[in-house]
Parts: structure tokens; sequence; C-alpha cells
């Protein structure tokens, strides 16, 4: 979890004290980073533990405040181990401008993440954002949210936070390509991405 927050930090794909990132423990318990901390200076007893219903077992200040949002995740999906919700910029800005990441373009992407899609806009730290990723949860592992950066899920942190990463670094060749031709890339064919599912089954 502090690896993550670090990790987040040093790649600006957070800044202050946005984001946030979970983990499931045993027996319907979570672990999940305090509200309005800056992820940078994050210290482990910080962590808090809450249980299925966002009630704090352990800690002391507030769980953060998109912990529904995570809750929301653990529920629906019980191969999800760990939860992350960042501001990375680029991603963020393909939101702003309603540009649908294709990440059908990218093998890595398509391999390691699948289809990424954009859920609308909901108030921050409010009910309305698990319910508007809820329809995507179950068959994507990676959500972006309209004007409210990414959420990736995993079998552990480190793969929630390099799905985030590979997405971003993505990002950064999409709007390469933009600037260089005018236009986003063609996705690959079908054929294409069944040779990749053949090759890496």
């Amino acid at each position: 979890m502090i690896w993550a927050c670090r990790k987040l930090a040093a790649a600006g794909l957070i800044a202050a004290s946005d984001g946030n990132v979970s983990c499931r423990l045993a027996d319907g318990l979570y672990l999940i980073t305090p509200s309005g901390r800056p992820k940078a200076e994050i210290d482990g007893h910080e962590l808090m533990v809450i249980n299925d219903t966002g009630a704090v077992v352990s800690g002391s200040g507030k769980p953060s405040s998109e912990c529904r949002l995570h809750l929301l995740v653990y529920e629906k999906r019980s191969d999800v181990h760990a939860v992350v919700h960042a501001h990375p910029p680029l991603l963020t800005a393909m939101t702003l401008a309603r540009v649908p990441f294709p990440a059908d373009v990218f093998p890595e992407v398509w391999l390691s993440v699948g289809p990424v899609p954009t859920a609308p806009y909901a108030t921050p730290s409010t009910d309305a954002v698990p319910r508007s990723v809820e329809p995507y949860v179950r068959e994507h592992n990676a959500v972006l949210l309209a004007r409210h950066g990414s959420l990736t899920m995993g079998a552990d942190v480190r793969q929630a936070y390099y799905r985030l990463e590979k997405m971003e670094h993505a990002a950064r060749s999409l709007l390469a390509a933009w600037i260089l031709s005018g236009r986003l890339p063609d996705p690959l064919s079908s054929e294409e991405l069944d040779q990749l599912r053949r090759a890496f089954s």
C-alpha cells in the first residue's frame, strides 16, 4: 500500500491528497488510505482498516472519502484484492475531451487491462460515484471516471497500480500520435486481437 502511494505520487498520477488505495484483508476487512493526506507522505501506521459497511475497525481519523467506491468493487469482484483510484493527467484529459480510451490500439494494454470504458460524471465523495461505475465493474479491470480520474483493479496492489501506469503511458503515445498525424491510431482488427489472445492464452 505504501509502495503504491509513493509510486503514484512520484509518477505524477496524483497530486497532494488526491486519490486512494485499498486492499482486501481476511474476513470482510479492508485496508485503505486515510482521507485528506498527501499520498507521498503517508506512513504505514496511518492506514486504516474498515469493514464491508465502511465502518472503521482500526486506525484514527477518517478513511478515504471514496471508500464506498472501493467497497463496491470488492462486493462485485471476488477476484479483486486491490483497488487504486487516481487522477492521471492524460487519461483524465481524455474524459474532458470526451475521447474514449482505445485499449485495442495497444497489444500490451489489451492483454493486461482489456477494454476501458468511461463512467459518466458523478459528484466526488458521494454515493453517485459507485453508482456511476457499477455497470462496468464486473466486466472490466479499469474504468475512467469522467472529470475524476481512473479506477484500476487487480489481484494485488502491484497489478492494480501497474495497470494504471500502463494506461497513462499509452495515453502519452496517443497524444503524440495525434500531434504527429492529426488523428488517433486505428484499433487492431478483430483478427489481430484473436491472434493476441491465442498467442498469450
